[in-house]
């Protein structure tokens, strides 16, 4: 199964580790922390040109990745629950 992130991008739904609001999230230093490691670390990937609203973790015992997507955590949520639409 695969979740649809917007534009051209798709990940693996055995891959996903979490949805991510980013108004919300990243008012905590820690997941600031976080997010900046993951972009040095070239870990970082943008689904779109415009202002993001959400991130979304993946990973699996070696690695893992952070999406950066225009789409908001609830439609990716959504997504992720319906069935027909993965």
């Amino acid at each position: 199964m695969y979740l649809h992130l917007g534009a051209d991008s798709v990940i693996r739904e055995a891959t996903l580790i979490g949805i991510f609001d980013l108004d919300n999230t990243t008012s905590s230093r820690i997941t600031r922390a976080f997010l900046e490691r993951a972009q040095r670390e070239g870990r970082t990937h943008t689904v779109s040109d415009d202002l993001p609203r959400a991130f979304v973790l993946t990973g699996d015992r070696e690695r893992s990745d952070v999406y950066l997507t225009l789409l908001s955590s609830q439609t990716l949520f959504k997504r992720a629950a319906d069935e027909e639409f993965i």
